[in-house]
């Protein structure tokens, strides 16, 4: 019987990472079974439970639980603790390890994928719950000039800068007069066609706008355009954080290239 794999989130109807696994695993003649979890919002750890009493050897965790998947875990990596949010999950008998792959998937995506630097940059990451969470570090051993975040609810975008050192944290109302070269969108906004409050000066000139929603052409994507700024969806952080997930469970590196590739054209 093949090892069983699956993401879990709510909703998790529209995730490719069933196919992603699929791929990397024809990919290097492994097998495995890899599936959806859609769990209630209150029945996130009970989702799990049965998963793993039913065999299951590892999962990936996406909206809005992966804050709810770090206490979950008995061990977690270096990077998961300093998020605080656990993405990936890998199950051996009755231990729960837990490891965070959102932040290195960004960073191959933006630096080797899409050729964007991040080093002395003015980045602007937008979002304060598990995914902001998960690409801080990741995003600060680049070396950016700076690096503020801003979220909706300012309360949490402050105590997460804290944690952080040489991170602002505040509001969008904090945000006028301020211009960035990079500017990451890690909140759902854009899964309810919606876009954060920006102020219209907010992209430089050259400015590079991402969103992590991937598969759609959300408002803050539309939004950056109209003000100049190339732009990208979230598909290869997504492609680059399941590859890195699969090489924790399985030993091996896909090669992300033409799975990008392939998703890109379908």
């Amino acid at each position: 019987m093949a090892d069983r794999y699956a993401v879990i989130g709510h909703p998790v109807a529209h995730s490719k990472s069933p196919w992603i696994h699929a791929e990397f695993a024809r990919q290097t003649g492994q097998e495995l079974d890899y599936g959806r979890i859609e769990a209630p919002l209150e029945g996130f750890a009970r989702a799990l439970d049965e998963f793993r009493a039913a065999g299951g050897r590892g999962a990936n965790v996406t909206l809005p639980f992966k804050e709810q998947a770090f206490s979950y875990c008995g061990k977690t990596s270096a990077r998961a603790r300093a998020a605080a949010a656990v993405n990936t999950l890998s199950f051996e008998g009755a231990s729960v390890y837990g490891d965070n792959t959102d932040g290195v998937g960004l960073v191959i995506d933006l630096e080797r994928n899409l050729g964007r630097a991040i080093a002395g940059k003015r980045v602007l990451l937008m979002g304060a719950g598990g995914a902001a969470r998960g690409v801080l570090q990741p995003l600060l051993q680049r070396g950016p000039a700076v690096l503020r975040i801003a979220n909706r609810t300012v309360r949490r975008a402050v105590a997460l800068a804290v944690l952080f050192q040489d991170v602002k944290g505040g509001g969008f109302g904090d945000l006028a007069g301020e211009s960035y070269d990079l500017l990451i969108n890690a909140t759902s906004a854009g899964l309810a066609n919606e876009t954060p409050p920006l102020p219209e000066e907010i992209f430089a000139a050259g400015a590079f706008a991402y969103d992590m929603v991937y598969g759609r052409d959300t408002p803050f994507l539309a939004q950056a355009r109209a003000a100049g700024a190339a732009t990208s969806d979230g598909l290869g952080m997504l492609v680059e954080q399941a590859a890195e997930s699969f090489q924790l469970w399985r030993g091996k590196r896909p090669d992300t290239a033409p799975v990008l590739a392939a998703l890109r054209g379908r």
